[in-house]
């Protein structure tokens, strides 16, 4: 069953309507999508030019070759999963921030690829500045506020219906957000411990900063099994396996700043209980779905299908997709890995409806839709 058209059956016996006879036809439950975080999320804010020192030819093909054909700035064949939760949401595909002429009616995605959850400013007390991307969710947040501004949403007691347009029916998407503060630190003296607290800090003040404009429905996506992605496997040690066939200590790694990220938002829920967060559990989906890859159709788990055909993974760090020497294979959607650091659409397809529909997402996304149709909004 469709993605979109699981969403909408849903939604129509939430709002007890009769059968339904296209998706086409979905209420909108949410009017505007409003999406943060990094690569995994970005649908255009960076290009091959400003995006991750080791992904520069996201502006070239085959980058979009999938769905788009042709390249959009997303680090995949096509779709992203907000992407999906777009159109699952009976919603157009959300505009990049920094495309200004774009029709912004139902939304925006101010996700940055190579952003950091921590300010650039600690990484360059560090000494860790190898052109790293000097974006960071408080840059996200400062992008935000101007929209407010542009929009005339000072707050909800001086501007009330300027800032009930904003908020009111806007579901507020928070992306994967993290990985890259854990990815920056490799070789240098900084702990994966200092990057948990810091990372989490500045998540947490992130989320207190959107629930205090007046953000009501929030999803928030923990990180992934990073440990998994091509881009990992190629840099470690093959004795750093765990029993999935990936890096252990960077899986381990995003499971326990995902547990650290849980606690913080059950404390949110008691601090904000007008709202409805929920956490989205990408580690475990992405788990469940390389444990049974080859029902999804995914005969490559682990090999990129864009990149260096020299490498056994099919992936250089030298020669990357859309750069000169890289190919790319046939059908991506037999592959897991697009890049070797991102995702191909058809696993992204996979991972979001298992937030969606599935049980990975807590409480369930379908208590979040009930909660708004009962709200009246």
């Amino acid at each position: 069953m469709a993605l979109t058209f699981k969403i909408f059956f849903l939604t129509i016996t939430l709002l007890y309507s009769p059968q339904p006879s296209s998706a086409t036809t979905a209420p909108k439950i949410f009017k505007k999508l409003y999406a943060f975080g990094d690569s995994i999320t970005d649908t255009g804010n960076t290009n091959s030019s400003t995006g991750p020192i080791f992904f520069t030819h996201v502006s070239n093909p085959p980058y979009g070759r999938t769905f788009f054909h042709r390249p959009t700035n997303r680090y995949s064949d096509g779709r992203l999963v907000v992407d999906f939760v777009a159109q699952a949401l009976s919603l157009p595909l959300l505009p990049p921030y920094l495309d200004s002429k774009a029709d912004r009616s139902y939304g925006i995605n101010f996700a940055i690829a190579g952003c950091t959850a921590i300010n650039y400013r600690f990484f360059e007390r560090n000494n860790i500045t190898l052109d790293i991307t000097p974006k960071s969710l408080a840059t996200q947040v400062r992008w935000f506020n101007s929209y407010l501004e542009s929009v005339g949403c000072r707050d909800y007691k001086s501007t009330r219906k300027q800032c009930g347009e904003v908020f009111d029916d806007s579901l507020f998407w928070v992306g994967a957000i993290g990985i890259n503060d854990y990815s920056y630190i490799f070789g240098s003296s900084v702990t994966s411990q200092t990057i948990q607290q810091l990372s989490i800090n500045r998540t947490t003040g992130f989320l207190q900063t959107l629930l205090k404009r007046g953000a009501k429905y929030v999803v928030v996506q923990g990180l992934h099994l990073a440990g998994c992605t091509t881009f990992n496997l190629y840099l470690s040690d093959e004795g750093d396996r765990d029993a999935m066939g990936c890096v252990a200590t960077v899986n381990n790694q995003s499971h326990a700043h995902n547990a650290a990220l849980q606690t913080r938002l059950a404390a949110l829920r008691k601090q904000f209980p007008e709202a409805t967060i929920v956490y989205a559990d990408y580690w475990n989906a992405y788990k469940s779905i390389l444990a049974d890859h080859n029902t999804h159709g995914f005969t490559e788990p682990f090999k990129a299908c864009c990149g260096s055909a020299t490498e056994d993974l099919h992936f250089d760090i030298f020669t990357t997709c859309g750069s000169p020497g890289a190919t790319s294979c046939d059908d991506p959607s037999k592959y897991i890995n697009w890049d070797g650091g991102h995702l191909t659409e058809a696993m992204y397809k996979v991972v979001a409806d298992k937030l969606l529909n599935g049980t990975f997402s807590h409480p369930p996304f379908s208590y979040l839709l009930r909660k708004k149709i009962s709200s009246g909004h």
